[in-house]
Order: structure tokens, then sequence, then C-alpha cells
């Protein structure tokens, strides 16, 4: 038997109600951008005070001519009052020992990478792994990349090297740093060793 994946009348007005409420959000913030009062946009859009104060806290839903007198009173285009309810909200869950195991550029023999999560737009890229390292691992401080790192030792004991400068971190230790500068683990000093590696960069950087 199909699934009727048509949404429910209470679905579509829920959705409906949150686009009013985002609108009526992002014209009360330009206004009071401006510094403008409710009299002053209603004026100059044609329209009655008590009507713009009913969009303003989403009771009602302008009609699209509506939105551009508004969008011309608060000199923005109409697509601006679009813009908060289009935002994506990232979230991303991983159950324990269920990332995603991935094989990253540059990763050396023995180095486990699970990715944690991801982030699909914004400006930012953010990338979460757990590493782990074990005796199979090799030693390998000369990575790098673009943006900047944070790491976390979770378990075990390591000397790693950023630069020309070399860390001995234990367990609840943490970097941050540079990422574009020579990076990595120098010396495996007890293992098996399990630590927290974030990545970022703006999206623009490749």
């Amino acid at each position: 038997m199909s699934k009727d994946l048509t949404p429910s009348t209470s679905t579509a007005f829920s959705d409906h109600g949150k686009l009013a409420d985002a609108i009526g959000a992002q014209i009360r913030e330009y206004r009071k951008k401006l510094k403008m009062t409710v009299a002053d946009v209603a004026r100059q859009s044609d329209l009655s005070p008590g009507m713009l104060s009913k969009i303003e806290r989403g009771i009602t839903s302008p009609s699209l001519n509506t939105l551009a007198a508004v969008a011309n009173a608060l000199n923005v285009p109409v697509t601006a009052f679009f813009r908060k309810y289009e935002e994506q909200r990232d979230c991303t869950y991983v159950k324990s020992g269920q990332g995603l195991e991935i094989e990253r550029h540059g990763t050396r023999a023995g180095h486990l990478y699970h990715l944690l999560g991801h982030n699909i737009g914004g400006r930012v890229s953010t990338e979460p792994y757990l590493i782990t390292l074990s005796d199979e691992s090799e030693v390998f401080p000369l990575f790098q990349h673009q943006g900047v790192e944070f790491i976390y030792l979770l378990e075990g004991e390591v000397v790693y090297r950023h630069a020309n400068k070399t860390y001995h971190l234990l367990p609840g230790d943490s970097l941050f740093f540079d990422a574009d500068a020579p990076h990595g683990p120098e010396e495996l000093v007890k293992l098996p060793i399990r630590l927290i590696s974030v990545h970022s960069k703006a999206m623009s950087e490749e």
C-alpha cells in the first residue's frame, strides 16, 4: 500500500504560520534599523497602522503587492523579507560508534578518521572528526590544509608538532592552531590514541 506523502492540513497551516512570522519579524527588524515607527511605514506603504502591526506580528499574511509596497517604504528588496524563513539550520546527530569512516587527503596508514558531522550551508565549513591512532599508525607531522584546526585528546599520549614547536599532550589537553602550517603526531607515546579534531575554513577557500 502506498504511503500518502501529501502534507496534512494542520501541517500546511503550521508552515504558513511560520512564513508569516518570519516575514513579520523581518519587516519589524528593518523598520527598527531605520528608526521608523509603524505609522511611518504604514503611511508610505498606503496601509493602516493596524494592518502593518498585524503583519509584523504574523497575525495576517500580506499579499505580494503589499509586501512590495512595504519593501519600497523600507528601501529593501522584497526577497529580503524571506531570508530568515529560508535559512537552513543544520543539525547532525551521530550515535556512538557510527561516525562515517572516511579516508582524508594526505592521511597516512593507521590514521582512522570517523566524520562526526558536517554543515551544508553558510560561509564557514566545519568538519569534526574522531581520530584513532594504533600500533599500525605511521608518525606523520606534516599535514597541511587551509583554515584552522582544534584537537582535544581523549585517550593515550602523543607528542604533537605544529610548525617548529612540539606539544606533549595528555588526556584533556587541547591545541588550536593555523592548519596551513605543518602539523601532526610526531611521537606516539601511549597507545591507543583517540582525539577529537575539528577543521574549519571559509567556504570560498579551495
